[in-house]
């Protein structure tokens, strides 16, 4: 089994930062999903998270800013067998400016009412409906503007 883990970060307006990947990848080309990649041997899922996201949006995570959501077993085109992608969220009061891609087409903040409109990874499409319907959604949304008040 491989394992990926994946970072969701929700801004103040609510909005999910959301990579369009390019035609390159193996996995899920031309998709729409969560900044990450694969974890490397003797990493831990939380250290793949916050050296993945660095690596395609510039932006440095400490661990501590990071929340484990759930772990997915998602079965990628042209596999045999399940992956697994440890999937941790977080809430930071960023805008598409303060995001560079490193990777893909482009990473930017996306209305969660137009999610359902994107062609997903196989990951997001496994996470993202009941992410935007649990209460660790709202929870993060809410965070931010507890913070700034």
């Amino acid at each position: 089994m491989r394992r990926f883990s994946s970072v969701l970060m929700v801004d103040r307006r609510g909005w999910l930062l959301l990579q369009e990947r390019d035609e390159f990848p193996e996995i899920d080309p031309e998709c729409w999903g969560c900044p990450g990649g694969h974890v490397e041997p003797g990493e831990t899922p939380l250290a793949a998270a916050v050296r993945e996201f660095a690596e395609e949006t510039g932006v440095r995570l400490e661990p501590g800013d990071l929340h484990p959501w759930r772990e997915l077993s998602v079965r990628h085109a042209g596999r045999t067998a399940d992956d697994l992608v440890h999937v941790y969220v977080t809430a930071a009061d960023l805008a598409d400016d303060d995001i560079t891609c490193y990777e893909g087409r482009r990473i930017v903040f996306v209305d969660p009412a137009r999610v359902a409109e994107l062609p997903l990874t196989v990951a997001a499409a496994a996470g993202l409906p009941d992410f935007l319907a649990s209460t660790d959604y709202r929870a993060l949304f809410t965070s931010l503007h507890t913070h700034q008040e």
